[in-house]
């Protein structure tokens, strides 16, 4: 009898590993599928401008002339090309961006040197690097729990979680960023495990690669000390020593690029923060951030309140079993493994919860929030397939926790499909940018049009447009502040785009060219003769 129940129980994990590998499939499937269909917005512009090599001053120098600029002269400065090269790529990022780390910027320009200049193949090294998140969790589990089938709950979670999902399809370091918590993790616990100055070596290199990938990355690096400290209970023991000298390793690897940040600080560059919000308002932020780890619906700030309340039942749910997750792992797991996701957890999201809720700043993002995301999917990976497997849960638990499982997963799955069909998403800021698809429509319609602004930053504004408009006929004109263009003869279609509304500019191409001026929408007018 009990050899049918374990051959029956083999079944159903064979099974089980049948079904996770179709979820996979899917997750990598919506991963790749129009990559090249989505808005290239802000981020990616900027992220795009520092591959090419160019500055954002070289760029606006270059075509803030009044001269006519084609979309081939806009997509200069956002690819790789032969005036400038990978010092001129590093030279960018130490003077306009130095809080953006170079890893990923020159990985990405020597990708697209290689596969071409598109949208879809700098968006495609992106959906590469999360397809190594799966083997790397696997392992993770494998050293943490020392359990292959939480490692399989725990790679369909992350395959169709809609969060890792955003970022998988974004020119951002993002999905990089996940492979170094889980590589530098992995590395860790096996450095602790084998004890040989090898394993210790690998986890330094693996350091030394996190800290060149995203500045929170040694958030994660201190959580991990913290760990390892709690485990040694503050004794200096030899895999302390070790630790301490691993760290001491990766972090002067560091040094020359904390030496660039402070002798070249951007300020600027995260003058978002500083907006101050009620706790009210950074407690729904988290609620949110935290729920699209399994459930996203697109819902941005400009949507109507509607929307946001009917999602209320389904983000308590989400976040009672993300809640009761951690409980039960700290209940039911050792202190080794329960420490570790705490620590994971709470690496940026602690530091963030205190900036968001004591200074009532707004530095909490999904897209720095990655690592906590990381250490709930695997309290919840846990949670199901313990309350699932267990000999100990009862038959009508399991079928219900089997239940709870399906709906987690088919809620992310439901959201994957949404995304992959949007052209804009909530993390492209549609309050924003949602009118510049319809923008790039109207003028591509022209039969020869012409685009006119005098928008003082660029990027990204004209470039998201050089990306959305595809027919080559178009023409820009780009003109200083306070100056008006020199229309030239032979365009039928002219139209202003105001990012930042220009008085001078309508009111002088009214009077100058004797034209009436009939606003599209809330950055775009057309420009007709006065009859």
């Amino acid at each position: 009898m009990k050899k049918q129940l374990s051959q029956n129980w083999l079944i159903s994990q064979s099974w089980l590993r049948f079904l996770i590998i179709i979820l996979l499939v899917i997750g990598v499937f919506f991963r790749f599928v129009n990559l090249d269909k989505k808005i290239y917005w802000g981020d990616e512009v900027f992220s795009s401008l520092r591959i090419s090599g160019y500055t954002q001053s070289e760029m606006k120098e270059q075509l803030s002339n009044g001269g006519l600029s084609s979309i081939e002269d806009l997509r200069k400065y956002q690819y790789p090309n032969p005036q400038k090269n990978t010092i001129d790529t590093i030279k960018g990022l130490i003077l306009e961006d130095s809080q953006i780390l170079p890893l990923y910027i020159l990985i990405t320009r020597f990708w697209v040197e290689l596969f071409g200049n598109s949208v879809a193949v700098t968006r495609s090294f992106s959906a590469f690097l999360s397809l190594l998140t799966f083997p790397c969790l696997y392992w993770l589990c494998q050293e943490l729990f020392k359990s292959s089938l939480i490692g399989w709950i725990a790679i369909a979670l992350v395959a169709v979680s809609p969060i890792h999902l955003v970022y998988a399809q974004e020119a951002r370091a993002y999905s990089l960023w996940i492979v170094t918590i889980l590589i530098s993790s992995v590395a860790l616990l096996r450095a602790m495990r084998l004890q040989t100055k090898v394993s210790w070596c690998i986890y330094a290199i693996t350091l030394s690669l996190g800290f060149y990938t995203h500045l929170f990355f040694t958030l994660v690096a201190f959580a991990q000390g913290i760990y390892l400290i709690a485990i040694e209970r503050f004794r200096l023991s030899k895999t302390l020593i070790y630790y301490l000298v691993s760290l001491l390793a990766g972090f002067i690897s560091f040094v020359p690029w904390i030496w660039i940040i402070i002798t070249n600080p951007q300020p600027e560059a995260i003058d978002w923060t500083n907006a101050k919000q009620t706790l009210f308002s950074s407690a729904t932020r988290w609620a949110g951030i935290f729920s699209r780890t399994f459930l996203d619906l697109g819902i941005s700030p400009s949507d109507p309140g509607k929307l946001k309340i009917a999602l209320i039942p389904f983000i308590l749910i989400i976040l009672v079993i993300i809640l009761y997750s951690i409980y039960f792992l700290c209940r039911r797991s050792p202190k080794e493994v329960w420490l570790f996701v705490l620590t994971l957890i709470g690496s940026v999201g602690v530091p963030l919860l205190i900036t968001d809720f004591v200074f009532e700043k707004r530095y909490a993002t999904s897209r720095y929030t990655l690592a906590s995301v990381l250490g709930i999917q695997l309290a919840v990976a846990y949670l199901f397939t313990t309350k699932i497997t267990s000999s100990y849960t009862k038959v009508w638990q399991k079928k219900l926790w089997s239940l709870a499982a399906f709906m987690i997963i088919m809620s992310g799955v439901i959201s994957c499909m949404l995304q992959s069909k949007a052209q804009i998403w909530w993390n492209k800021l549609p309050e924003k940018y949602q009118d510049f698809p319809q923008i790039a429509n109207i003028i591509s319609q022209g039969n020869k049009p012409l685009l006119i602004t005098d928008v003082d930053n660029l990027l990204p504004p004209i470039e998201i447009l050089g990306h959305l408009v595809v027919d080559p006929k178009v023409r820009f004109q780009i003109v200083k502040k306070n100056q008006l263009p020199e229309i030239t003869n032979g365009f039928t279609d002219i139209y202003l785009f105001l990012f930042e509304p220009s008085n001078l500019l309508k009111a002088g191409i009214e009077k100058v060219y004797n034209s009436k001026l009939q606003q599209i929408n809330r950055f775009l007018w057309k420009v007709t003769k006065s009859t």
